[in-house]
């Protein structure tokens, strides 16, 4: 395989990972602590991608095509002895195929998204990061950018918006398939009620 294309064990859930993004999860069927032993052993990552038919316990979900590798943060065990971790979002890939192992575990070939861009905000993106900036002062200092300079950045820019705003999970499987920053902008910009402004309370 090229360095463009990697196996990787998938998690699906009824949540999107954004890069850059925080989640938390807890682990307890045997196919997925099997699955965590061993990405620890080899020193690998899994994937996470929006369930589009099914659960996320029992038998096999229906994945969407486009996820993002997870890696673990920080992880604890539970009052009720459940593993309990924090994931953060990092490369943003699409599925080229899968198979499920006996276990039930999916694993995918898949193929790495393009990098995003240090572009700057184009001029009509300003309101968002305008708006951004008011939602940082009101979620508090956990999701302020470590230099202040990201808030001119379009890509930073748009995947904070889109881990902080009160968005559907399909809306944010949209945005994982945008390989240009300039476009998951201008798809949050349709998604802001006509009549919200940057100090708006719903935002």
């Amino acid at each position: 395989m090229t360095d463009s294309v990697a196996t990787l064990p998938l998690f699906p859930l009824h949540a999107v990972l954004l890069p850059g993004a925080t989640l938390g999860l807890r682990v307890f069927e045997r196919r997925y602590l099997d699955m965590l032993r061993e990405c620890s052993r080899n020193n690998t990552h899994f994937g996470v991608c929006l369930i589009l038919d099914g659960d996320e316990v029992g038998a096999p979900a229906t994945p969407a095509a486009h996820g993002v590798e997870a890696r673990i943060d920080d992880f604890d065990m539970g009052d009720d002895g459940v593993l309990v971790l924090r994931l953060r979002g990092h490369r943003r890939f699409h599925v080229r195929q899968v198979r499920v192992r006996d276990n039930g575990l999916i694993m995918a070939e898949v193929e790495w998204s393009t990098p995003d861009h240090d572009d700057e905000l184009r001029p009509e993106h300003a309101l968002l990061s305008t708006v951004l900036g008011h939602i940082i002062e009101q979620a508090g200092t956990a999701f302020a950018p470590a230099h202040p300079a990201l808030l001119d950045q379009a890509a930073w820019v748009g995947w904070r918006l889109a881990e902080l705003l009160p968005l559907e999970e399909s809306q944010r499987l949209q945005l994982l398939q945008h390989d240009d920053p300039h476009e998951r902008l201008d798809a949050l910009l349709r998604w802001m009620p006509a009549n919200s402004t940057p100090i708006d309370e719903n935002w």
